[in-house]
């Protein structure tokens, strides 16, 4: 039996290329008119939030995470700087299966302070990686150096987790639920 079925795989693409195409497009312009990364931070950590309660199996969030940065390469070539959300999906991945995802998901509440907690965590990562190896100094500095750029990315992570938690809140009120389940 495969470790994912094709349903699962369906998930991971599609997961994958609505942060792909959407960070390399509408957050380059965000960021050079607001000069903040909270868009690049929203969308990834509701992604990779829908992915970790859709697919719940170590390596899919990871999984997003690579193909996402492939697909930002093809969009935009110079963007290294996504390296740092590849990590944080590594991150967001493992946490996520360390808490354990039937205690994440089994209630709303539950779900909120999980997911809060894991998108923070993961954009503090991204924020750290990429303010240590891919900004520029005088950008940088004006943000309060690496531990601002951190501060900056983990507010970003709580917005996207908490666009994720109402994502999935909603979707489970109109009765959609992940491909297993069944009611």
């Amino acid at each position: 039996m495969p470790y994912l079925n094709s349903r699962e795989v369906a998930a991971i693409a599609l997961l994958s290329a609505l942060w792909g195409v959407l960070a390399s497009v509408f957050a380059p312009i965000v960021f050079r008119v607001m000069g903040l990364p909270i868009l690049c931070d929203m969308i990834g950590f509701a992604v990779l939030t829908l992915a970790a309660w859709w697919v719940r199996k170590l390596g899919a969030v990871s999984m997003v995470g690579v193909i996402a940065t492939l697909i930002n390469f093809i969009f935009n070539p110079g963007g290294a700087h996504f390296l740092g959300f590849t990590a944080a999906s590594m991150v967001f991945d493992a946490v996520s299966r360390l808490i354990g995802y039937e205690r994440s998901f089994r209630s709303p509440s539950s779900a909120s302070v999980s997911m809060l907690l894991v998108s923070v965590l993961s954009a503090a990562v991204a924020g750290f990686i990429i303010g240590t190896f891919f900004m520029a100094a005088p950008a940088l500095a004006r943000w309060g150096g690496v531990i601002g750029w951190v501060a900056l990315h983990a507010v970003g992570g709580a917005i996207g987790g908490v666009v994720g938690v109402i994502l999935i809140i909603s979707l489970s009120a109109r009765g959609i639920r992940r491909a297993e389940v069944r009611a």
